[in-house]
């Protein structure tokens, strides 16, 4: 227990100046006592043993401590894809919580967005059941252009892992943003992990296409919409990672997409954790 105090009192900056200026949050830092043998439980599940490579790169759990994640929400998984989350966020939030996997509207989008995005409903559930264990009634699973209306307001978490990049070159963004604040409780908060640019790179670096973004333009993007910044966190910082390479963040691991064996000693991405809640 006094480890998770511990990571929590981390990731919350309860004992330590924030990392940015916050505001009131919309919701305190919930008490969760049985928080970190549930976590424990959650990613030593002998399914997650290809995943549990990677963990030391993704800090599953400071990441969803830092997003408030406890057991019994009802969490959107945004761009579940080959369920890396899932299998962490299904046990996770056990049997009075849910998992809603969410994939963006991509009806204008070309073949191969859809291929690889459409239909999220029909087959995801199946996929997930058999990942976690877990009956498939109890998955839920859509596109943005087909959530039903009841869903609205319902959603206590959306957690938007490494994808934003991919719906800025999509053209995407701001209107699946939307579609997360209508999903979102009025008190409801947005966790976004993504791949950070320099500061200073240039805007042809950052329109997605290298999977970068900076962080202060993510901010006001989002902010645009109807959200306000609670906190930033260095969880998933990782400095050595020059963010400039030309084949973009897919030369580094896992993908080593140029095959440069010096790449591999700087390890995943550095990455921007940001924390938002909805404000209007």
């Amino acid at each position: 227990m006094r480890r998770f105090l511990v990571m929590m009192t981390a990731v919350f900056g309860l004992s330590s100046p924030p990392l940015v200026a916050e505001e009131p949050a919309a919701a305190d830092p919930p008490v969760c006592a049985a928080c970190e043998a549930v976590m424990e439980l959650a990613l030593a599940d002998p399914r997650r043993t290809d995943d549990r490579a990677r963990d030391a790169y993704r800090h599953p759990a400071a990441t969803l401590a830092f997003f408030r994640v406890v057991p019994g929400m009802t969490v959107v998984d945004y761009a579940p894809s080959g369920g890396w989350w899932t299998r962490i966020l299904v046990p996770y939030l056990g049997k009075d919580g849910h998992y809603i996997g969410l994939n963006p509207d991509v009806r204008q989008g070309d073949e191969q967005q859809k291929r690889y995005f459409g239909g999220l409903g029909a087959a995801f559930p199946a996929k997930a059941a058999e990942w976690t264990g877990v009956p498939a009634s109890r998955i839920a699973a859509y596109n943005a252009d087909d959530v039903p209306a009841a869903r609205n307001g319902t959603v206590d978490r959306v957690l938007m892992f490494r994808m934003l990049h991919n719906l800025q070159r999509m053209g995407l963004l701001d209107a699946e943003l939307a579609t997360i604040h209508r999903l979102l409780k009025p008190d409801g908060l947005l966790g976004i992990e993504q791949h950070r640019a320099k500061a200073d790179a240039p805007d042809a670096y950052v329109d997605g296409s290298k999977g970068y973004l900076r962080q202060a333009d993510v901010i006001r993007r989002v902010e645009a919409q109807g959200f306000k910044l609670v906190a930033a966190s260095e969880i998933n910082a990782n400095a050595a990672d020059s963010a400039d390479y030309p084949e973009g963040v897919w030369e580094l691991p896992p993908s080593l997409r140029t095959k440069r064996e010096e790449l591999k000693a700087i390890g995943e991405s550095d990455r921007m954790t940001l924390l938002f809640r909805k404000t209007s």
